[in-house]
């Protein structure tokens, strides 16, 4: 119990480290914090390698959805990079952060693909307090479309981060061993 909760609020905390210093135009305090985080739910992880794996397509999911978010130019991120159509290296730290809830606080989502789904359509809440709270993203009007290309790129990319999730903890469960050691 001590990890989830230690997964949930770390996690929160990496997103605000990331967008008060995305608003201040500052990269540092996201990859700071996520780095920290991600190592510190490494070192609790029951099957680190996993973890390691969905970090991977975590960024490269983000790397796709904020990219074609930005380059579409509906959505536009503070310290970002010169190219619009490249994912600020803090949205990919939160990506990276984000990864390490899927076997964690979120382990729920790899049996139920449709509420990942769900819940891929309103990350944009995230995003648009982002903008509200701290100026870390912008959506040029009409900001329903920058909003609705982040829905659609989430309600992708979190059921498959959720499948893999679910197929690599199946395929690295420990072997069960009975009493005299022998596998069962």
């Amino acid at each position: 119990m001590r990890h989830f909760w230690a997964n949930v609020i770390g996690n929160q905390l990496v997103w605000l480290c990331a967008v008060v210093g995305a608003g201040q135009g500052l990269r540092w305090p996201a990859l700071l914090a996520a780095a920290a985080y991600v190592a510190s739910q490494l070192a609790m992880s029951a099957q680190p390698s996993v973890d390691v794996r969905l970090l991977g397509v975590a960024v490269l999911c983000g790397l796709v959805v904020d990219g074609i978010a930005g380059a579409s130019g509906q959505v536009v991120y503070a310290a970002a990079w010169p190219n619009a159509w490249l994912a600020p290296v803090w949205i990919l730290a939160l990506w990276a952060a984000f990864a390490m809830t899927l076997t964690v606080s979120l382990k729920v989502l790899q049996r139920r693909l449709w509420l990942a789904a769900l819940l891929g359509l309103i990350a944009p809440l995230a995003y648009l307090s982002a903008a509200r709270g701290w100026s870390a993203v912008a959506f040029p009007s009409p900001s329903w479309q920058g909003v609705a290309v982040l829905a659609l790129g989430w309600a992708i990319a979190l059921p498959l981060l959720a499948l893999f999730a679910r197929h690599w903890q199946r395929g690295t469960a420990p072997v069960a061993t009975n009493t005299n050691g022998a596998h069962a």
